[in-house]
């Protein structure tokens, strides 16, 4: 079922559209965004990446990934995250 939307708030949207709100802002007394209840989300716990690997290398880790059940991008991740733990090790075994 589609909400109707009240006449009154497209009035009011026009009516904003049509005036110069620059008066209303107090630029000797920013507001905060904790000011007005509003809080910004934390750092997301995982970034988007693009890489570009090998066709055959991204053929044979799906296949992989298809033969354990994992999915091929969580493989790829698991794959990093162990690589990066032997180098870490190595690196604290030599040093």
């Amino acid at each position: 079922m589609k909400k109707k939307i009240r006449k009154t708030k497209f009035k009011e949207i026009h009516d904003y559209d049509g005036l110069d709100t620059s008066s209303m802002i107090n630029r000797s007394k920013p507001i905060r965004f904790e000011d007005v209840g509003f809080k910004l989300p934390p750092i997301p716990p995982t970034q988007v990446v693009s890489i570009r690997l090998p066709s055959h290398l991204l053929n044979e880790i799906k296949a992989f990934g298809s033969q354990e059940d994992i999915p091929y991008q969580a493989l790829i991740k698991l794959f990093l995250a162990k690589s990066m733990e032997k180098l870490r090790n190595k690196k604290y075994i030599h040093s």
